[in-house]
Order: structure tokens, then C-alpha cells, then sequence
């Protein structure tokens, strides 16, 4: 990532885009590379800018929000996607989620909060708005559940314990506290898990190990 956190916004609003775009230059630390105002043009911003963040809106003429995360994620996986809408529907959470968005805010959320998450995002930090928090778990309790020894030969007795701890969304610095490793060996058993799974978010990856039980192996 750059100095400066460099975003990308997409929104069909072009007066809430110029409103976020005032509000980060009001922030040394972000640089708006450029805007969209659909999907589609959106995709094609973020292959020619490659933005450390983009700020993605769900519902959106043409090309969704939905389908040009799973293009960006998929052909960009060091590229941040932070959703930011009205909808509080929780299958638009979780779909969103699944196809590689690092998290969900809702639009009402305050300003602060909103540049504190763009912040944490580009850190590779998962954020989902307070709102949404229970919905995201409800979510997840309600898929089917695959029992953890099918899958034990994929993952190595360490991958399985941060397994445990991500499905509990700790961060690299708690698991190196909690499972008493180094910061910067936790970061690469997490990349290891991150191909296994061919994922390319915390979030995924904690949605996968709570669905599959690893919330309950230590």
C-alpha cells in the first residue's frame, strides 16, 4: 500500500460521491484516485487505478454493486472493498461478504466512523456496521455446518487453531498473543490459509470456519 490510502468511490449518486470525496481530502492520509457511478465503470477504474480501498455501493443501475465485487475481488485480490449502502438485508450481507467485500457499512452510519473503517480496511481489518452484527451472525448459525474432520487433512494442527481464532474475527496480533507465535508467523499461516481456500478476505475466511465448526476446535 502507498503512503497515502488511495481510493476508489462508486456510487450512482454523483452528490454522495462529491460528499465522501470532501470529506477524505479533508484526511492527509487518503487520496480519491477516481469515481465511478455504476458497476461496470467501476471494474474498469479499479483495473486501470488499482486503489488500496474501493467504496462500493450495492444497488446500482446496470452492473450491481454485488456483481462487480466478485469481478474485482476475483481479478484483484489486493484490492480492499468496502461496502457502503442503505440496504439491511441480511442475504445482501452475506452474499456480499462471500464474494470477497472486506466489509458492510450503512450509509447512516457517522463520518468518523466511516473514515476510521476505510482506515482499518486498508489495514486489512474486516468491518461490518453495529447494525448488521447481529444479523451477520444470525446468518452464519443458520448455514449447515460440515463436520471439522472431514476436512482435517487440509489444514496443519496450527492452520486449524488460527482457523479457530479468525472464526472468532481475532486479529494477527491476538492470535500471535493467544497462541503464543510471532506476529509475522501468524501472517503466514493466514496467507497459507488464504490459498487454500482460494479466498482473498478475513471475512470469507471467518464466515468458512464458523460454517464449518473450527469456532469449536482448540
Amino acid at each position: 500500500m502507498s503512503e497515502k490510502i488511495r481510493v476508489l468511490l462508486v456510487d450512482d449518486h454523483t452528490l454522495f460521491r462529491s460528499g465522501i470525496k470532501s470529506l477524505l481530502q479533508r484526511n492527509e492520509d487518503f487520496e480519491v484516485v477516481g469515481e465511478a457511478g455504476d458497476g461496470l465503470e467501476g471494474i474498469k477504474r479499479a483495473r486501470s487505478l488499482a486503489p488500496d480501498v474501493v467504496l462500493l455501493d450495492l444497488h446500482m443501475p446496470g452492473v450491481s454493486g454485488l456483481e462487480a465485487v466478485k469481478v474485482i475481488a476475483e481479478e484483484m485480490p489486493a484490492v480492499r472493498i468496502l461496502m457502503l449502502t442503505v440496504s439491511e438485508d441480511a442475504e445482501d450481507l452475506m452474499e456480499a461478504l462471500r464474494s470477497g467485500a472486506s466489509g458492510y457499512l450503512l450509509k447512516n452510519i457517522e463520518t468518523d466512523v466511516l473514515v476510521d473503517a476505510i482506515r482499518r480496511t486498508a489495514q486489512g481489518d474486516s468491518v461490518v456496521s453495529q447494525q448488521m452484527t447481529a444479523k451477520l451472525i444470525q446468518g452464519v448459525r443458520t448455514q449447515p455446518r460440515v463436520d471439522p474432520v472431514v476436512e482435517r487433512d487440509r489444514f496443519s494442527p496450527r492452520e486449524r487453531d488460527i482457523l479457530s481464532c479468525l472464526a472468532q474475527g481475532a486479529s494477527n496480533k491476538e492470535i500471535a498473543r493467544n497462541l503464543d507465535l510471532a506476529e509475522s508467523t501468524v501472517k503466514i499461516h493466514v496467507q497459507n490459509i488464504f490459498k487454500k481456500l482460494n479466498m482473498s478476505s478475513r471475512v470469507q475466511v471467518a464466515l468458512y470456519a464458523v460454517e464449518h465448526g473450527y469456532s469449536q476446535v482448540r
